[in-house]
């Protein structure tokens, strides 16, 4: 499975196989089932919009608002870079014995 040799995941805009397997990684995430930091980019921050309201699902009680935090959306190369940097360094460096 692609996300237990990354260190980070950006993702594009896809059909339903992109939309499933980032779900599936969210789901990992936020359930705490994936252990590991994992950065989450959406990159095309319009897409990305129209397609998952994630406003919206806080709004309902669906997800928790910190849940949105999850993710960042963005449509710069040099954003994404500084934020999975910044996210790394952050979280799996302040782990013990942690390495990149």
């Amino acid at each position: 499975w692609f996300a237990y040799l990354a260190k980070a995941v950006i993702v594009f805009p896809g059909g339903y196989g992109t939309l499933d397997e980032l779900f599936e990684l969210l789901t990992l995430v936020q359930t705490h089932k994936m252990r590991k930091p994992m950065p989450i980019v959406l990159f095309g921050t319009e897409y990305w919009r129209e397609v998952i309201d994630f406003d919206a699902l806080a709004r309902h009680g669906t997800i928790d608002p910190g849940d949105i935090e999850l993710v960042h959306r963005t449509d710069s190369v040099d954003d994404a870079y500084g934020w999975i940097v910044a996210q790394l360094a952050e979280k799996a460096l302040a782990q013990p014995g942690a390495t990149l």
